[in-house]
């Protein structure tokens, strides 16, 4: 990962307001070529709705955001992005697989290739023997996957996961992270939101967030020696991320 190259993602003063309350304020970001990129946080921080102006689906109130140099919200733009937002958004009276259908349609996938990624990317989640359920008849944690795998599809230049592993077991999150870790290697720059430590120690760089704030950003070494702590949570905690 190479800090010199121009950023993939940008946030140069970002904030925005909702019936005159302010959800975030102020926010820079340089999101860099192929890394995994970490926003930390509580719930209310403000995480989702700075992953959503970062998808070009929401504006910001003032500022700018700009994917690989174009100013964002911009239509054409949505093919470079896969998104999994925190609430999933399914078909429940469809079927699995006819939910990967039309979301590989809507990416432009026709074909060998949509079967090929299908198959794929149900396989990286666990799902491939429950493709022909309908989406109603799954648990919690396997909307999650289903969801994750419609947002790899089309194998985008940038990732935007929203809380991706929430309710999914420990042995599936260690793949997990182990294939957004080899897609970054691939060139494919992954940005998440979390609220789980551990994970947060396995993201190349953190933003923390509180009260739609940026509390610090870095590697989670630089983090560490900044707060003068052992741990990541130490860290959170030290630059003002609870009990202020």
């Amino acid at each position: 990962m190479n800090s010199s190259l121009s950023p993939v993602l940008s946030a140069s003063r970002v904030s925005r307001s909702f019936a005159g309350k302010t959800i975030l304020s102020d926010i820079d970001l340089d999101i860099r070529p192929a890394e995994i990129f970490g926003l930390l946080g509580p719930s209310g921080s403000g995480k989702t709705t700075l992953v959503k102006m970062l998808a070009g689906i929401d504006a910001p109130t003032t500022g700018q955001i700009r994917l690989l140099g174009t100013l964002l919200p911009k239509r054409s733009m949505l093919q470079q992005i896969g998104y999994m937002a925190q609430a999933d958004a399914l078909y429940n009276e469809l079927t699995a697989r006819e939910n990967m259908e039309f979301f590989a349609a809507l990416y432009g996938l026709r074909g060998k290739r949509r079967s090929v990624r299908i198959e794929e990317t149900a396989g990286l989640v666990g799902l491939s023997e429950h493709l022909s359920k309908k989406a109603w008849q799954y648990s919690g944690g396997m909307k999650r996957r289903l969801s994750l795998a419609i947002a790899l599809l089309h194998e985008p230049p940038v990732l935007l996961l929203d809380e991706p592993t929430v309710g999914i077991d420990p042995v599936l999150r260690r793949s997990i992270w182990a294939e957004l870790r080899k897609l970054t290697g691939k060139g494919t720059t992954v940005v998440l939101t979390t609220h789980v430590m551990d994970e947060a120690d396995k993201c190349d760089r953190l933003a923390m967030i509180r009260d739609g704030r940026i509390l610090a950003e870095g590697s989670t070494a630089e983090l560490l020696r900044q707060t003068d702590t052992d741990q990541i949570e130490d860290a959170f905690i030290k630059l003002g991320g609870a009990g202020q």
